[in-house]
C-alpha cells in the first residue's frame, strides 16, 4: 500500500489555566488537523477558543478531541463509565467545541477520542457503542478517528460513521498493531528523523516495524503527532518534510465545505 496524500494531525489546545502545554502556534504551521482538548483530560474555555482561532487563521481543519472526565490524570487512566454516562460526557464534549467553533467562524469535522478512551474502544465493543451512539445523536456528518487496524473500526462502519484510521508517529507498536504501552520501554519515541523515516515507510509501504523488530502492516488515513511530547514540533516538520520531498502530500482528511 501506498499513498500519494495522508493527513498529520496533533492533539492540541491542552493548556489550562496558569498551566501551558505543547506550542500550539508551532504545530498549527505544520499539521493540517487539530485535535482540540474540550475541558475533560486537558484545556479550558479560553484556551479551546484561542486554539480554534488559530487552527481558523491557518486553515487547519478542526475535530473534537473527546476524553473521560479525568483532568488530573490527563485521560490517561483506564475508567468503567456506564453507558449512558459515556454518551452525555462525549456529547458535552462535542457541542462545547461546536459552540466554540461557530464563534471562531470554523466548525468541528469529526471526533478522536483521546488516551486511556482510546485506546479502551479500540477493542471493547461496549463502551466504542456508546462513543458511536454519541458521534452519531449529535449528527452533522462526524467522521470518527480511531486506531488503525482495531476492532472499533468495522463496529463504527456498521454503525454508518466515516472512520479515520489513525497511526501514531511517536509512539512505539506491538507485532500485533497495538501501541506499546506507555508504562513499557519503547513506547514513546523522540529521535524526529527516525520518526520521520518510519512515517514515511508507513506512507509509503504501508508498514512500520514493532518494537520486538519485527514489521506490522499498518493501513493509515492521519498520522498524529502528540502535541505534548518533548520536540513535538520538530518531530511535525521533520515529518511533514521528508514526507512531501518524497512526493506524498499533506493534507486533511476531511474535504472543505463552501
Amino acid at each position: 500500500m501506498s499513498t500519494t496524500a495522508i493527513d498529520l494531525n496533533s492533539d492540541l489546545g491542552e493548556s489550562l489555566g496558569a498551566w501551558s502545554m505543547g506550542d500550539d502556534a508551532a504545530m498549527l504551521s505544520i499539521v493540517s488537523s487539530a485535535n482540540v482538548a474540550c475541558g475533560f483530560h486537558a484545556g479550558d474555555p479560553v484556551v479551546m477558543l484561542a486554539t480554534l482561532r488559530e487552527a481558523k487563521a491557518h486553515g487547519v481543519t478542526v475535530g473534537a478531541h473527546v476524553a473521560y472526565r479525568d483532568l488530573v490524570g490527563f485521560g490517561r487512566r483506564p475508567m468503567d463509565v456506564p453507558h449512558a454516562e459515556l454518551v452525555g460526557d462525549m456529547i458535552y464534549q462535542i457541542g462545547a467545541l461546536q459552540a466554540m467553533a461557530r464563534v471562531a467562524g470554523t466548525e468541528v469535522r469529526y471526533v478522536k477520542p483521546h488516551g486511556a478512551l482510546y485506546n479502551t474502544i479500540a477493542h471493547d465493543e461496549r463502551q466504542a457503542k456508546s462513543v458511536i451512539e454519541a458521534v452519531k445523536a449529535v449528527g452533522g456528518d462526524l467522521a470518527l478517528v480511531v486506531l488503525a487496524g482495531s476492532r472499533q473500526v468495522q463496529w463504527a462502519r456498521d454503525a454508518g460513521l466515516r472512520v479515520i484510521e489513525e497511526a501514531f508517529a511517536d509512539r512505539g507498536y506491538t507485532p500485533q498493531g497495538t501501541l506499546v504501552s506507555r508504562r513499557e520501554p519503547g513506547a514513546v519515541l523522540h529521535d524526529a528523523q527516525a520518526v520521520a523515516r518510519r512515517m514515511l515507510q508507513l506512507a509509503t509501504e504501508g508498514t512500520v516495524q514493532a518494537v520486538d523488530g519485527s514489521t506490522v502492516r499498518v493501513q493509515a488515513d492521519s498520522i498524529c503527532v502528540h502535541g505534548d511530547s518533548p520536540g513535538a514540533v520538530e518531530m511535525a516538520r521533520e515529518v511533514r518534510k521528508l514526507l512531501e520531498a518524497n512526493g506524498v502530500a499533506v493534507r486533511s482528511f476531511m474535504e472543505p465545505r463552501a
